[in-house]
C-alpha cells in the first residue's frame, strides 16, 4: 500500500478524514481492473463459495508532516563559499535560546558572549546544547580561519580549527539573522582565499580618535578582515605617545594606555595591527626635534622629510622608536615604510648628495649608489624588526633593481604605485619568489582632497574590476603568481586632511572596504550584481 502525505490546514479535520477515506479506497482497488469482479476462492467441492471474503483491518491514518523545500546559503558579506542545502526551518534566535561551549573549547568564551549579546540571547557557558541552542566548538581539519556551521534539528553548531574560524562562522549567523531572520538549513564549508585582509589608515596627516578606531575594527570583524595597517608617523605628525622620544610627538596623540585598549579589542576580534614608522623618507615630525639629521643637498638645501642615512645617528634614532613600538604592538609585523626617500627622485642622486655617495662606496664598495646605501638601511631596518620576532614590510618603490645590496627575501612588498622614477611592474617582485600584498593605488587608494590625480575609490568599481591579482593600473598579473600575493588592505591616507571629516571618512570608505572584503574572501567573479550586493550590505550590517 502506498503512504499518502497529506497537510491538513487549520481546522480541517472533517476534510482529513474525507481525504483519508478516499486515498484507502483508491489504493485497495487498484488491485483489479475497472468495473471487473474479484476472483472466487476454491472450495474444497471445486464449487464457488457462497461466503464474503475476509476483510482486512483498515490501514492506520496517516499522520501529516510539515514539508520544506531545500535550503539557499545564508546570504552575507563577504558570501559564504560553499553551502550544502537541507529540507528543515533553519534556526532563529528565541527567549529559551542559549550560546554555549563544547567541551574543551573553553577559549571560545570571548566569542560566544559577543555573539550571545549579539543576538540578545543567553550565553550558557560550558554546557550541553539543548534544542535551540548555538553551540562553539574548536576542531577537526582545515585551513587557518576556516569553519563549519551546521543548522539541523533546531541548533546551529559552529566549529573550526582555530578561534579565528568559529569567529568568523559566528559573524556569518550574525549577519545571516541580521539580513533575514533566520539561518537556513544545511552545512557552510567557509574559508578565505587571501591571508591578509585589512584596512590601512594614516592618522599622523590626520587624527583619529581612538573611539573612531574601534569602531572601523567592529566594522572589519564583521566583514572578516583581520588586519589594520596603522601608520603614525610622518612628515604632518607623530600620533603615539613615545618613552624614548616624547620630543617628536604631536599635541594629537593616541596615549599608549588608548592604543592598548585599541590593541585588547583587536585581539577579540581576530585583528592583527601592523604599526608603521616610515623611513627613510617622511620623517617630518621627528626631524623638527633632530634638524641636523635632516638629509641636505650639495647646496645645503634641506629635504622634507628625508632623513640623512649617511649618519649614524640617523639608524640609532630610529632604531630606538622601532624597538619601543615594537614592545608595544604585539602582532607578527612591522612596516618600515621606504618608499619615496627624496635622495632618489633626482636625475643624480651621486651629484645631489655627495655624502650619500661617499657613504655608499664606503660601505658596499666602489660600485655602490645612493640606491644600495638606501637599500641597506632598509635592510638593516627590517633586521631591528626581525630581531623582535616581527615580520618586517615596505612599500614597493623601497626595492630596487641593478644594484649591489638587494633587499632581503623576507620582507614582504606591500604593491601600490607604478608612477616613481624606475617603476617596476609587479612581475618583477614576484619573478623574484617574493611575498606581495596588494596596496593598488588605483583601487585601493583613498586620498583625503583627491590631490594628484587621485580620486574616491568606489565599491563598485572594487566590486566588479579588482582582483587580488590586480597589483598595479588594471590589468592582473599571471595567475601563476596568486599564491605569492598574500591579501590586500583598503587605504586610507589624508594628504589634505580637512578635506573630510571623521563621520565623513567612516561613509566614504564604508562601501569599498565592503567591496573589497568580498573580494579578498572569495577571489572568484560574483554572482549578485552590484545593485543587489550594495542591498545587501545595507540589510546585513
Amino acid at each position: 500500500m502506498m503512504r499518502y502525505s497529506i497537510r491538513v490546514p487549520r481546522g480541517g479535520t472533517a476534510l482529513m478524514a474525507t481525504a483519508v477515506a478516499l486515498a484507502t479506497v483508491a489504493a485497495c482497488s487498484s488491485g483489479s481492473p475497472s468495473g471487473a469482479p474479484s476472483p472466487a476462492s476454491p472450495s474444497g467441492s471445486g464449487g464457488t463459495s457462497t461466503s464474503a471474503a475476509p476483510t482486512s483491518a483498515p490501514p492506520p491514518s496517516p499522520t501529516p508532516t510539515r514539508t520544506y523545500p531545500l535550503s539557499t546559503a545564508p546570504r552575507t558579506i563577504p558570501a559564504v563559499r560553499d553551502h550544502e542545502p537541507a529540507r528543515g526551518p533553519g534556526w532563529k534566535p528565541t527567549p529559551t535560546a542559549g550560546i554555549v561551549i563544547a567541551a574543551g573549547s573553553e577559549g571560545l568564551a570571548d566569542e560566544a558572549r559577543l555573539l550571545a549579546g549579539e543576538l540578545k540571547i543567553a550565553y550558557r557557558g560550558a554546557v550541553a546544547a539543548r534544542a535551540g541552542d548555538v553551540e562553539l566548538a574548536l576542531g577537526g581539519k582545515g585551513a587557518p580561519e576556516s569553519y563549519t556551521l551546521t543548522t539541523r534539528d533546531n541548533g546551529v553548531r559552529i566549529t573550526g580549527p582555530d578561534q579565528a574560524g568559529v569567529f568568523y562562522g559566528t559573524r556569518t549567523l550574525k549577519q545571516s539573522v541580521n539580513g533575514s531572520g533566520s539561518m537556513p538549513e544545511g552545512t557552510v564549508t567557509d574559508a578565505p582565499a587571501k591571508p591578509q585582509r585589512g584596512l590601512n589608515l594614516d592618522i599622523a596627516r590626520k587624527f583619529f580618535t581612538a573611539e573612531w578606531i574601534e569602531a572601523r575594527l567592529r566594522e572589519m570583524a564583521d566583514l572578516k578582515l583581520n588586519q589594520f595597517g596603522l601608520h603614525f608617523s610622518d612628515d604632518q605628525g607623530f600620533r603615539i605617545a613615545s618613552d624614548t622620544h616624547p620630543e617628536i610627538v604631536s599635541a594629537e596623540h593616541l596615549t599608549k594606555a588608548e592604543v592598548r585598549r585599541i590593541l585588547a579589542l583587536a585581539e577579540t576580534l581576530h585583528i592583527t595591527v601592523v604599526p608603521e614608522i616610515d623611513s627613510p623618507g617622511h620623517l617630518g615630525a621627528v626631524l623638527r626635534a633632530y634638524p641636523d639629521l635632516q638629509l641636505r643637498n650639495v647646496q645645503g638645501v634641506p629635504r622634507q622629510g628625508a632623513i640623512d642615512i649617511s649618519k649614524p645617528a640617523s639608524a640609532r634614532l630610529v632604531d630606538e622608536l622601532l624597538r619601543e613600538y615594537a614592545a608595544l604592538f604585539p602582532g607578527g609585523w612591522f612596516h618600515v615604510g621606504a618608499d619615496e626617500y627624496q635622495a632618489l627622485t633626482v636625475r643624480s642622486p651621486e651629484t645631489s648628495y655627495p655624502q650619500l655617495a661617499t657613504a655608499a662606496r664606503q660601505k658596499y664598495g666602489a660600485q655602490a649608489r645612493v640606491q644600495d646605501l638606501a637599500e641597506g638601511w632598509l635592510n638593516d631596518r627590517a633586521a631591528v624588526v626581525s630581531d623582535t620576532g616581527k615580520v618586517a614590510k615596505a612599500w614597493n618603490d623601497g626595492f630596487f633593481r641593478g644594484g649591489v645590496v638587494n633587499a632581503d627575501k623576507d620582507i614582504e612588498v606591500e604593491y601600490w604605485t607604478g608612477k616613481e622614477i624606475g617603476a617596476r611592474p609587479p612581475a618583477e617582485y614576484l619573478a623574484e619568489g617574493r611575498k606581495v600584498v596588494n596596496l593598488n593605488d588605483e583601487f585601493l587608494y583613498y586620498v583625503l582632497g583627491q590631490p594628484n590625480d587621485f580620486t574616491y575609490p568606489t565599491g563598485r568599481r572594487i566590486y566588479e574590476q579588482w582582483t587580488p591579482l590586480v597589483l598595479r593600473g588594471t590589468t592582473p598579473v599571471p595567475a601563476r603568481y596568486g599564491p605569492q600575493i598574500l591579501g590586500g588592505r583598503f587605504a586610507v591616507w589624508c594628504d589634505l586632511s580637512r578635506s573630510q571629516t571623521q563621520a565623513q571618512v567612516a561613509d566614504g570608505i564604508r562601501l569599498p572596504l565592503t567591496a573589497t572584503a568580498q573580494k579578498l574572501w572569495d577571489e572568484r567573479k560574483p554572482t549578485p550584481t552590484w545593485e543587489q550586493f550594495r542591498a545587501l550590505a545595507a540589510k546585513v550590517r
